[in-house]
């Protein structure tokens, strides 16, 4: 008899009511109005009075978070869920933390949960480091021997013992961070929710939290990770699902979904940014597909700025599709074509030949800024395929150790007027 999953989602489905003020026409009368506001008002009273959700505005728009999102997660699983900014993932984790109620659909769970969704949730602001400890397990389920066996180990993983006794309203940010992680991990949860906890803290709180989740895994519990972080998604989980527009696009095996994810965000696409013309921006991309099949990169950057650049500089990082940086260059200290300076509409390109990584997927991060001043724009996960690859091939995802690692490859990097 199979066993059955620690966590079950069928058909789950959340819809919010948007609402939507009419624009007004110049001739509109102060009986219109009034007219307009007292709908207004009828219909505020008349949800309040059914318990509906109460949306202010003249029209009324459903917007789906998530949409007929099924999956199962078995006992001591480390699920990653992916997707971009809006996709439905940290709604999804609300709903299974019974933070919110679904609109339709099932959640079935089996075992105590502990959430980690955003900083110093479930946290008094008045109150100590220490007395949060305390309340904070009482609310993930905990009893008070239970918080007191594990509290030293809180403590110290969370490193905030010199102010223990402080409110944590005065606290910063990774100090609250590093304390709800501690809380949420060391309290032993048969499941575990956490959603971009690697977003804020320092490098070394990151790794700690890795290796953390890593035991906690090992142990045989259950957890549920949303990051934008594909090295951590790939290091850390057996599977991923990916989440787009509310709805469940991929789920699998956790290379598959990372690549799957990569394709869908800007595959072999010429961009094109909308520019603010009270400031200077990228105004588009362009990448030689065909210099990429040889393995060479021919990339030109185009932007514009309502005062002349004084001298207009770009950068790139060439990550492989987990993440890990592979090899950089900056026109900084690259600068070895044309320059024009002063420019208040130009574009700067970037050509390397012969780039000594094996055919596939990578990312290419963007970069373009002044060299005198403050300005930059960046553009992140433009996937390219580098070389000729076989079709179907997974090869790419797990470079072999000769190309891990940063690599000093030389790049010419020129600025031209538009």
């Amino acid at each position: 008899m199979a066993a059955q999953p620690v966590i079950r989602v069928e058909q789950l489905s959340k819809r919010y009511l948007i609402g939507h003020e009419r624009a007004t026409r110049g001739g509109e009368t102060f009986r219109e109005m009034l007219m307009s506001n007292g709908r207004r008002l009828v219909r505020t009273a008349r949800d309040m009075a059914r318990g509906r959700q109460i949306v202010q505005g003249d029209e009324i728009e459903a917007f789906w978070a998530l949409k007929d999102v099924s999956f199962d997660v078995q006992q001591g699983e480390v699920l990653g869920v992916i997707g971009r900014n809006g996709a439905g993932k940290s709604t999804l984790l609300k709903v299974l933390s019974r933070i919110t109620e679904p609109f339709a659909g099932r959640v079935t769970i089996r075992g105590r949960v502990a959430s980690l969704l955003e900083v110093g949730t479930g946290f008094h602001p008045e109150l100590t480091g220490r007395e949060n400890i305390f309340l904070n397990g009482a609310i993930l389920g905990m009893t008070r021997a239970e918080v007191r066996r594990k509290f030293d180990e809180i403590v110290a993983f969370a490193e905030v013992e010199r102010f223990l006794d402080t409110p944590v309203k005065r606290y910063s940010s990774g100090m609250y961070v590093r304390l709800a992680f501690a809380v949420a991990a060391h309290l032993e949860p048969e499941i575990l929710i956490v959603d971009e906890v690697l977003a804020v803290g320092d490098a070394e709180f990151q790794r700690k939290c890795l290796g953390k989740m890593h035991d906690v895994a090992g142990s045989g519990r259950t957890v549920l990770f949303v990051s934008h972080n594909m090295a951590a998604i790939n290091s850390l989980c057996h599977r991923a699902v990916q989440l787009s527009g509310g709805e469940l696009v991929f789920q699998g095996e956790v290379a598959e979904a990372i690549e799957h994810y990569s394709s869908t965000l800007a595959e072999e696409t010429d961009l094109v940014f909308p520019a603010d013309p009270a400031r200077a921006a990228i105004t588009g991309i362009r990448i030689d597909r065909e210099a990429l099949k040889r393995r060479d990169l021919d990339l030109t950057i185009a932007f514009r700025s309502p005062v002349p650049v004084a001298r207009p500089i770009g950068g790139i990082v060439l990550r492989a599709i987990g993440g890990e940086p592979l090899w950089g260059s900056n026109g900084r200290f690259h600068p070895s074509g044309e320059q024009v300076n002063g420019l208040t509409e130009g574009v700067v390109r970037c050509q390397v030949q012969d780039i000594p990584l094996v055919p596939g997927k990578y990312i290419l991060s963007i970069w373009l800024g002044d060299y005198y001043t403050d300005f930059d724009e960046k553009i992140d996960l433009t996937v390219i395929t580098l070389g000729r690859t076989e079709p179907g091939s997974l090869d790419h995802l797990r470079p072999p150790p000769a190309v891990q690692g940063y690599l000093d490859w030389g790049a010419r990097w020129s600025v031209l007027p538009a």
